[in-house]
């Protein structure tokens, strides 16, 4: 989920701040865009690193063995 809303902010911050030369003003959009890409690039590597972390964890199976079982062969 962050992932995906790193990207669309590295986008959306892209856009804003190469290809549009606009500024309001109060606004300048050009600046919006260039902190658009540095969140955009921060909630990537936070989520890289979240996810990397949880990649370590190991999951312990518990299996029951059932040791009145009837051996058909015997």
């Amino acid at each position: 989920m962050i992932l995906g809303g790193g990207f669309f902010l590295i986008v959306v911050g892209a856009i804003l701040a190469f290809a549009v030369k606009d500024s309001w003003d109060a606004i300048d959009l050009t600046m919006v865009g260039y902190i658009c890409l540095a969140a955009g690039v921060l909630a990537v590597i936070i989520s890289l690193v979240v996810n990397g972390q949880n990649r370590k964890t190991t999951h312990v199976v518990d299996q029951h063995v059932d040791e009145h079982r009837i051996d058909p062969s015997a």
